[in-house]
């Protein structure tokens, strides 16, 4: 399962985003998004959870959880369309 991670503390690392995320399982990937030319973080990424039970089960979690003064917006991603640029999660 692709979930997508919204209104990320502009702090956060993929370490400390894994760690989040293992505590309701196994974790395959995880990226952090960051701007290009600063490199700064964009305030979003996206966790690859295998099991869709156990990333249902983080999504009901941390979906809202407050990190660092900053409530996540947790789902799951939705595919790009087309191969059209849009917003963090799809359209």
């Amino acid at each position: 399962m692709n979930i997508y991670v919204g209104n990320l503390p502009f702090t956060t690392g993929e370490e400390e985003l894994r760690e989040t995320f293992a505590a309701y399982g196994e974790v395959t990937s995880v990226s952090v998004i960051k701007d290009q030319f600063t490199g700064q973080s964009r305030g979003f990424g996206f966790v690859v959870m295998p099991n869709d039970a156990e990333g249902t089960a983080a999504i009901n979690a941390l979906n809202g959880k407050e990190v660092k003064g900053r409530p996540l917006k947790v789902n799951e991603a939705r595919p790009r369309v087309g191969g059209e640029r849009r917003g963090p999660g799809g359209p």
